[in-house]
């Protein structure tokens, strides 16, 4: 798998951070750095963390599921993706008193945005790749895109949240479609 593929992997894996970084944004009535900030190495290393606990995980499966690991790493972006694209299309109720840069708070957001990037871990588990590599760039492209989501939240509410997202998903099964004809031809 080449730099560019965990490059783009890492932006659809941050989509689910960036529409809550929006959200996040949208909740401040004066925005400091030091949320932005937080929030973003919040999500950064939740979603660095989690591929690489998948992937730790995977390699103890990893023998057994040899003959079809492309099916599973198919299934797994593909069920990712769709499960990203059907949630951007929920509607999703404003709660009062939202401070996103509680610390409890942001471990559940960061928690709750990084579970889809346990089962691209154990995806990458099954590839040749460098984890390490693909762990730093989720991480900093998280980083910097829920940076950027709180900015444009602050600006812009909550206008861009849930397209985000579904790009995300789209993003996600090409790249599990793209695995898979690989793998079969």
């Amino acid at each position: 798998m080449d730099f560019i593929t965990i490059t783009v992997i890492a932006i659809a894996l941050a989509m689910d951070a960036f529409a809550v970084s929006i959200v996040s944004g949208a909740a401040y009535k004066q925005l400091h750095i030091k949320h932005t900030i937080r929030i973003a190495l919040f999500f950064g290393a939740f979603q660095a963390l989690m591929p690489l606990i998948g992937y730790l995980a995977g390699l103890r499966v990893q023998e057994y599921i040899a003959d079809y690991d492309h099916w599973i790493a198919f299934s797994l972006l593909s069920g990712v993706g769709a499960k990203m694209i059907y949630e951007s299309f929920k509607i999703r109720p404003a709660k009062g008193n939202f401070d996103p840069a509680n610390t409890l708070v942001l471990l559940v957001l960061s928690v709750a945005t990084s579970i889809d990037a346990l089962a691209i871990g154990l995806t990458l588990s099954l590839l040749e790749i460098s984890i390490i590599i693909a762990v730093i760039i989720i991480g900093v492209v998280t980083f910097m895109l829920s940076y950027a989501g709180v900015v444009v939240g602050k600006r812009f509410g909550h206008f861009f949240e849930n397209r985000i997202e579904a790009v995300g998903g789209v993003i996600l099964i090409v790249i599990g479609l793209k695995i898979l004809l690989q793998h079969l031809s």
